[in-house]
């Protein structure tokens, strides 16, 4: 049996991209970023603008170059799921990856879909009810033979199958089905693991896009001049970022309290040593 610690890999970071919606002007197209967040918590690590003229496929490589990623788990999904890029994340940066693949690669989401999964039996499901909103996952995982071909897709150890089920009050059940492969193998990670991975980099879009939009209003944002509205996402990932690290799971009430008594964010900034006394 292998040791505690190959069931559990390291530290998780998702590469997911954001439109600026705000900041379309005249005949400027709006401003996308592409952010790179670790799981848990949700900070922003690295940021680079993906240029009007290319997408986030060119940009994903520049993006965690200068992280050290060494048994990191990268996660990403099939807009950013370029072999070459993905080989270069595994033999040069040592890092292990779980991308989600559809349609922009046939060949390998084909291949995913036609494997027995019906003779493959569940290997972990969670449920959870919050919000008004019921949600069911289970996950299949099976190994990908290299001498039967393999998946079109390098470093690829594991094929993922992961069923959504989500009931929301009043609404109709929605189900989804999802394919992934990860170069992580049986004996690193737990079907638990991989299916948390998955589940917390669908998440990004909550603990970060959301907040960014709902709690700083960026959607809202016109600034579209020169590099301000990257450095304007900037300055709200270091905030988020900041009270995470500082253990805030809920930012907009957060950033309220800060707002009512802005003596706090001196104690935040590291401006005193003391730290704001309940009720102040």
């Amino acid at each position: 049996m292998p040791a505690p610690s190959a069931r559990r890999p390291g530290a998780a970071i998702a590469v997911d991209g954001k439109a600026l919606s705000g900041s379309a002007h005249r005949r400027q197209r709006h401003r996308h970023l592409l952010s790179a967040v670790t799981h848990a918590p949700a900070v922003a690590l690295a940021q680079a603008e993906v240029g009007v003229k290319t997408n986030e496929t060119a940009a994903f490589r520049p993006l965690p170059e200068p992280l050290e990623l060494t048994g990191v788990v990268v996660t990403f999904d099939s807009l950013h799921s370029v072999k070459d890029q993905v080989r270069w994340l595994v033999q040069e940066k040592k890092a292990h990856y779980i991308a989600v693949i559809k349609g922009n690669q046939p060949t390998a989401s084909a291949q995913l879909k036609a494997l027995p999964w019906q003779k493959v039996p569940v290997a972990h499901t969670v449920s959870r009810a919050e919000h008004g909103r019921r949600e069911s996952r289970s996950l299949k995982t099976m190994a990908i033979a290299a001498d039967l071909g393999g998946i079109a897709f390098p470093e690829a150890r594991l094929a993922l199958r992961v069923h959504r089920r989500r009931q929301e009050s009043g609404k109709r059940q929605t189900r989804e089905t999802v394919y992934a492969v990860t170069s992580l193998d049986t004996h690193q990670a737990s079907p638990a693991y991989l299916g948390g991975y998955v589940r917390r980099h669908w998440a990004i879009e909550n603990s970060s896009h959301h907040v960014r939009d709902m709690t700083f209003a960026e959607d809202a944002s016109t600034v579209h001049t020169g590099s301000a509205p990257r450095a304007m996402a900037s300055l709200r990932n270091l905030a988020i970022g900041r009270l995470r690290l500082l253990g805030a799971d809920n930012i907009a009430k957060t950033t309220r309290a800060i707002r009512n008594a802005p003596e706090h964010a001196l104690w935040i900034w590291g401006i005193t040593d003391n730290p704001p006394r309940h009720g102040t």
